[in-house]
């Protein structure tokens, strides 16, 4: 389909994008790194407990100065609860999506979920004396392909 990296069928796969989403790209490439490849059930319980801040997601690339979290196979990890709260709410647009077009949803899993910077914008930072200093907001583009499992 026009504007995915991903050549999915309309007929088998359904998808979902946010585009200009209020996200740091880097925390949101992380975690899409740690959700690919997961089923649509696990991926939505592990973003609710990075929100709760019960599991951390680990940092593999943009790792400098992260400190080390508890769990098996991770090092270095955050809890970015504003970035999975975003991408929670994408994958579930994704699977409303698949719903329409789909009978079964039950066993789907995330075939593709990719991530790229954003549109900036300039916002201001309060300083003394009722100045202010210009600075650049950035944003994210995620996208999200699910696939039957068979």
């Amino acid at each position: 389909m026009k504007g995915f990296s991903f050549p999915y069928d309309p007929e088998i796969h359904a998808a979902a994008r946010g585009v200009g989403v209020n996200i740091s790209p880097k925390a949101a490439r992380e975690v899409c790194h740690a959700l690919k490849g997961m089923e649509l059930e696990k991926a939505k319980s592990y973003l609710e407990r990075v929100i709760r801040k019960e599991q951390a997601v680990p940092f593999k690339r943009h790792d400098g100065k992260v400190g080390h979290r508890k769990g098996k196979g991770i090092s270095t990890g955050r809890y970015p609860m504003k970035t999975a709260a975003a991408i929670l709410k994408i994958i579930e647009s994704a699977g409303n999506n698949g719903e329409a077009i789909h009978i079964d949803i039950e066993n789907w899993r995330i075939v593709h979920i990719a991530t790229s910077r954003g549109t900036s914008f300039e916002a201001r930072f309060p300083r003394a004396r009722g100045r202010a200093t210009p600075k650049m907001r950035e944003s994210a583009n995620v996208e999200v392909v699910l696939e039957e499992l068979k």
